[in-house]
């Protein structure tokens, strides 16, 4: 097997470990990948994945940043990284807007990631920028109008916080 094939098995096993819910496997696989070919961002945010699902953020993290500075085109590893921090209670409004920075990346190379735009909505809505809120949460309903989260978060600060 060549060497090409041989850190495409190993990714490939460690993508396998991750369905199956063996994390620390999966790292294992993907590190051998990575000492075969270092700059193939797929690896790294694989092992993000891994390590996000292990709540190890740090890891997470600058494996996410890795692959993104490989590829910088990699959407779902700004949509993860932002998702770290709004999801950390602790998150400071500095950190929220880095977050915030990173999904309009995101939303840059794909309109239409529903995901990101609704990610984006409550980030604005943490550092109360509730009409920059309502702008995407329109956008997450013009692309999706039954989305049932998004139409919750609009009544919510159209009844709480804007008056």
């Amino acid at each position: 097997m060549s060497e090409k094939e041989e850190y495409k098995r190993l990714i490939d096993e460690g993508i396998y470990k991750i369905q199956e819910g063996k994390y620390p496997e999966a790292i294992e696989f993907i590190n051998k990948s990575i000492e075969l070919k270092k700059d193939w961002e797929i690896s790294y945010f694989y092992r993000a994945v891994a390590y996000h699902a292990l709540s190890n953020f740090n890891e997470a993290m600058l494996d996410y940043t890795k692959a993104i500075q490989l590829n910088p085109k990699m959407i779902d590893a700004y949509y993860n990284k932002s998702k770290i921090i709004l999801e950390n209670p602790n998150s400071n409004k500095q950190e929220i807007e880095k977050a915030i920075e990173d999904l309009k990346i995101a939303i840059s190379y794909d309109e239409k990631f529903i995901d990101a735009l609704f990610a984006l909505a409550a980030a604005y809505k943490k550092v109360a920028k509730y009409h920059e809120a309502l702008i995407y949460l329109e956008k997450v309903l013009e692309i999706e109008p039954s989305a049932i989260h998004a139409k919750a978060l609009k009544k919510l600060i159209l009844e709480k916080y804007i008056v």
